[in-house]
């Protein structure tokens, strides 16, 4: 499952480095404005990433429970 999941980042990453390289591009590169997208974009993703461990988790604690009671 870890396997597929960072097989996944990697094609997204690789796709929107190799997309991404027309004029706006360029525009954006040479303000210096890319780096501010390229980490709002990572800390999105970051966040999400975070917040599906943490559903994960606190899903097994929830299960565990109701596997006890039975």
């Amino acid at each position: 499952m870890k396997k597929n999941a960072l097989c996944t980042v990697a094609f997204l990453l690789v796709s929107a480095l190799l997309f991404g390289q027309g004029e706006e591009a360029d525009f954006m590169r040479s303000t210096g404005k890319i780096y501010v997208v390229v980490a709002v974009i990572v800390t999105i993703f970051i966040g999400i990433v975070l917040f599906l461990i943490y559903l994960d988790r606190k899903l097994t604690k929830l299960e565990n429970q109701i596997n006890d009671n039975d």
